[in-house]
């Protein structure tokens, strides 16, 4: 049996590869592609996630596409609404006629001497072997574990009588009305759980084990209202995208810059918005400098606003074990609960854990530098999607689609069968790709590949930097290998 063929292959159909497919429709439309999705519906991490209150923690003038203007009211918005987004625009351009559901991708070959990649995909639930090949592969799949997330052994959870979830899994129609609650956890899911559960749960405590800068921004946007309300929608909307850019910019640099100034301006706020009195040192005051784990955004002080009324509380403490009633802590309190979630983060997985070959030889991704954060050396006709950790995910999304467009044409135009990124591994200096120093990222690290320390080895996490790094140099870079 023949196999089917196609000039690219992108895996996964999130916000990345609905982007990779209207870059390489309008850019290149000669290419036949096809977008392989393990799951059964559209949108990623918006589809998979369904726990109370999920939004985004970016504004959506730079977390939607720069080709299809976000036109709702809310800027910092839910998550339903931005999985209804990324569906109507797979739907508007046609792309989800190209989107092949229920495939799973377990391994991929590349072949010198044929050129192209075999895929070997696994089908449906009866897990049905098939096999396509291509030209360029192009992986669209996040860095996120859809299949798990994480959980600490904790020690006696076999104890507690009540109900434990983690927010990847959510359970349909979960009711929790007049229950007492306790998240674990103080990163975005938890500051996002809180609030949306205060108002229905008796009472819910965050308990955190040391605290995260949290700050809080309007969910409407009033000077993109503004813009809307006296230009026309499309160029209201990239003056409203740029100037969300460059306020992201300024606020990351501030950050690692004069780390003092921006915890001053984050304190300054808290105290505005939390009660009189309240004790932000031991609840909001973090150990490490800001950025150097994300900052947590909350809307419209919802947070804040669930502790003033007293429908919600932190309390920053260890966990000394778990109980039939709920979790006793090293200062000897016991939280009740009859809920326990814990939003203790997810699991990183590189290139969505598919293997590569080259050549017959297994690629050991961790050894490899990435070049301009978007392909690997030694591995041939290969791109991968990383988004930002500082800013929204989609503006590296669309760089780095558009850049993969643009080397296709270039191979394309001069009659190359093969890129291939090229350094020697002796010179350079290794950084990893993802500088937070977040626990989910700590724990996985070491299995995502390198960056190097300067040009165009350097992974930045700047997007006007990559602007001209990605969108206007010359394709033709003294580091790729054309054949």
């Amino acid at each position: 049996m023949n196999k089917e063929h196609f000039d690219v292959i992108t895996v996964g159909a999130g916000l990345s590869g609905i982007s990779a497919g209207y870059h390489l429709q309008k850019l290149c439309p000669g290419k036949k592609y096809t977008i392989l999705e393990s799951r059964s519906d559209i949108g990623g991490t918006w589809s998979l996630f369904r726990y109370p209150g999920i939004r985004s923690d970016s504004d959506m003038f730079t977390l939607g596409y720069s080709f299809r203007p976000w036109k709702e009211a809310k800027a910092i918005a839910d998550g339903p609404s931005i999985l209804n987004y990324v569906r109507e625009t797979a739907s508007e351009f046609g792309i989800d006629r190209n989107i092949r559901f229920e495939h799973r991708v377990t391994s991929t070959s590349w072949s010198s001497k044929e050129n192209f990649w075999t895929i070997n995909v696994e089908v449906g639930t009866k897990k049905e072997k098939r096999t396509y090949t291509t030209d360029f592969l192009y992986i669209c799949s996040g860095y996120y574990n859809y299949d798990k997330g994480f959980t600490p052994n904790f020690p006696g959870v076999k104890n507690f009588k009540g109900q434990i979830i983690h927010p990847q899994h959510w359970p349909e129609n979960l009711n929790y009305s007049g229950k007492k609650i306790v998240v674990i956890g103080s990163g975005a899911t938890a500051v996002t759980l809180v609030p949306s559960m205060a108002d229905e749960a008796s009472h819910i405590t965050m308990l955190q084990r040391s605290p995260t800068y949290i700050t809080s921004l309007p969910s409407k946007d009033i000077v993109a209202d503004f813009l809307r309300f006296i230009l026309p929608a499309k160029l209201a909307h990239h003056i409203t995208r740029i100037k969300n850019i460059l306020i992201q910019i300024w606020f990351y640099q501030v950050c690692k810059r004069s780390p003092n100034f921006a915890k001053w301006l984050i304190r300054t706020r808290l105290k505005i918005s939390l009660p009189k009195g309240y004790d932000i040192d031991t609840h909001f005051k973090p150990n490490y400098q800001p950025w150097d784990q994300r900052v947590c955004l909350v809307p419209d002080s919802d947070l804040f606003k669930a502790i003033s009324k007293g429908k919600a509380s932190i309390v920053t403490d260890h966990i000394e074990t778990f109980t039939s009633k709920g979790i006793k802590l090293k200062s000897g309190k016991e939280l009740e609960a009859d809920i326990i979630v814990t939003a203790t983060g997810l699991e990183l997985l590189a290139i969505g854990g598919i293997q590569l070959k080259v050549d017959g030889a297994e690629v050991d991704i961790s050894k490899q530098f990435t070049f301009k954060g978007l392909m690997l050396s030694g591995v041939p006709n290969f791109a991968f999607c990383v988004g930002y950790t500082n800013a929204s995910w989609t503006l590296r999304a669309d760089l780095t689609s558009t850049y993969v467009a643009r080397l296709l044409n270039h191979m394309q135009a001069n009659g190359y069968k093969q890129c291939m990124p090229v350094c020697d591994p002796a010179k350079m200096e290794k950084e990893p790709i993802l500088d937070l120093n977040s626990g989910y990222i700590q724990r996985a690290i070491d299995q995502f590949p390198q960056r190097g320390a300067n040009r165009p080895w350097r992974f930045h996490q700047n997007y006007l930097m990559d602007l001209f790094d990605i969108n206007f140099a010359n394709v033709n870079d003294s580091n790729l290998s054309f054949g």
